[in-house]
């Protein structure tokens, strides 16, 4: 039997040991998806689907120590952040829970001409199918809560693969949802090869295919898709925030400082971009270099720790790759700049790296801020919107008009004003846009996608 083996990415200490499915194996869980939803195509009934959310939400509250340092030992995400992921996967489960009465049909008016006269009509949420579903490493429990209970919530029966770097913590909470109630058939986990894993997704029993990851692989495996799976992808950003001379350093320097080194830069819509107007970009890029020389490095189990290891080796060998080829360029490194171990890399400023870099075209998913002077709004917003990508922005401004115009013309799906590009509250919205990503995210968002309306028409006679 072929196992993955998890390892801490700071110092590839094991972690843990999962099994990895055969071809044979996955065409075996398909089934029981297929199978499982053919035979209950309502799903669940909603009180019992209400039940085995909540009860799994209890069974976490009780395991949330476990849970954050599982996310800490394979994901490499500091232990006091990951104690929050652990929270706000509670959140999701229990916001699943109470979406399930939102879940529902309308009505249709009929009367509205002679012929729809003595007729009436609804519509009824139904579950899709079968859900499959592929995650990202860096939130290894809260994406997959994203992406699993709301399927569950639909009625649907789902099908996980979780990142290779992070399979514990999606095992533990399919099992979670097993203990809670849930039946084996309706929630799998999965891991598998990369050639199985598509074959898994681009099957033609798969009714919806939910993927979080790189955008060169979600796009492709798009292209491979089944005619008729419904699909949503969520990819990397560029994340550009506006500063405006309206705003005091002293009020957004930290915000910005938290988006940029949250989990290392490693997430979607971390703080990489930041383009200052209207007054000196170096004093901004000091700013916030002051507050960042001062951040803990280390493993993410050390409860000190601030900024943990990236999630593989060769990616501190791309990030240290990209500054220098920036700084070669002609971009000051304020601070940092530099690897500190085979796992880490210093927390790192850049003042006015060229365009034509990398750290300024691509996301860079790493610990790197990268500060530039414009002359102006306008100038700014066009070097905001330059990029193939969109996903969230910010702007920090204390200017009305400054705000509407940035609100207006930043291509983005949500613009934070007066915070960090990466704040997200759970239920809210999340989606990229152009090569950021397709449809939307966000638990109750999630749960509408994962269902389909139909219609019935009653005639009197």
């Amino acid at each position: 039997m072929k196992k993955l083996y998890v390892t801490n990415p700071f110092d590839g200490s094991p972690v843990g040991e999962v099994k990895l499915c055969s071809e044979s194996e996955v065409e075996a869980a398909l089934a029981i998806a297929d199978k499982t939803y053919q035979a209950n195509r309502k799903g669940l009934p909603r009180h019992e689907r209400i039940s085995i959310l909540k009860k799994a939400a209890e069974i976490m509250k009780g395991k949330t120590g476990e849970l954050a340092m599982l996310i800490a030992s394979e994901g490499g995400k500091p232990l006091i952040d990951a104690k929050v992921e652990v929270d706000r996967a509670i959140d999701g489960v229990e916001t699943c829970a109470a979406e399930i009465a939102n879940n529902a049909g309308i009505e249709i008016p009929m009367d509205l001409t002679p012929a729809g006269a003595g007729k009436v009509a609804f519509t009824v949420k139904e579950p899709i199918g079968p859900v499959v579903a592929v995650s990202a490493f860096n939130h290894p429990l809260n994406l997959i809560v994203h992406q699993v209970a709301p399927a569950v919530a639909a009625g649907n029966p789902v099908i996980v693969k979780p990142a290779d770097d992070t399979p514990l913590c999606c095992k533990a909470f399919i099992e979670i949802l097993h203990k809670a109630g849930l039946a084996p058939e309706w929630a799998q986990f999965v891991c598998c090869d990369v050639s199985t894993a598509q074959k898994l997704v681009t099957d033609e029993r798969v009714a919806f295919f939910s993927f979080i990851g790189s955008a060169a692989v979600g796009w492709k495996l798009r292209s491979l898709l089944a005619p008729g799976t419904r699909i949503a992808l969520e990819h990397g950003g560029v994340a550009p925030v506006i500063v405006s001379p309206t705003v005091n350093k002293d009020q957004f320097v930290p915000s910005l400082v938290k988006g940029g080194f949250y989990h290392s830069g490693q997430v979607c819509v971390s703080v990489q971009r930041v383009f200052s107007f209207g007054c000196s970009a170096k004093e901004l890029a000091e700013s916030i270099a002051d507050d960042t020389s001062k951040l803990i490095v280390g493993n993410a189990i050390d409860a000190e720790t601030q900024c943990g290891p990236l999630i593989r080796n060769r990616e501190v060998d791309r990030v240290e790759e990209w500054v220098a080829e920036a700084a070669d360029a002609g971009a000051e490194v304020i601070c940092g700049g530099k690897r500190l171990s085979n796992s880490c890399y210093a927390p790192t400023v850049l003042l006015n790296p060229p365009e034509s870099c990398r750290v300024s075209t691509l996301e860079i998913f790493g610990p790197v801020i990268a500060v530039y002077e414009k002359q102006s709004l306008d100038e700014a917003i066009s070097q905001a919107n330059s990029l193939k990508f969109a996903f969230q922005a910010s702007i920090f401004s204390s200017d009305y008009a400054e705000i509407m115009e940035v609100i207006n013309r930043v291509d983005a799906s949500a613009l934070m004003v007066n915070e960090h590009s990466a704040f997200r509250v759970d239920w809210m919205p999340f989606a990229g846009r152009k090569r950021s990503g397709l449809g939307v995210g966000g638990i109750s968002h999630t749960i509408e996608e994962m269902s389909q309306s139909k219609m019935a028409v009653l005639s009197s006679n």
